[in-house]
């Protein structure tokens, strides 16, 4: 497994806020969806309110 350091922003209240988060995953496009996931289920935010800028390999 492959480390990828996720960045974007998503949707909060009104605000749009920053994140960086470090995912261990196979490849880059599972740690795209497992990002939205982690996302989707801490913050009950919908995937379009979720905006990925980069991933990286760490």
């Amino acid at each position: 497994m492959k480390n990828y350091v996720v960045k974007g922003t998503f949707k909060a209240g009104q605000k749009w806020e920053k994140f960086t988060k470090n995912i261990e995953s196979q490849n880059e496009k599972n740690a795209q969806e497992k990002a939205y996931s982690i996302f989707g289920s801490k913050h009950s935010i919908k995937r379009s309110l979720i905006n990925i800028d980069s991933i990286i390999e760490a």
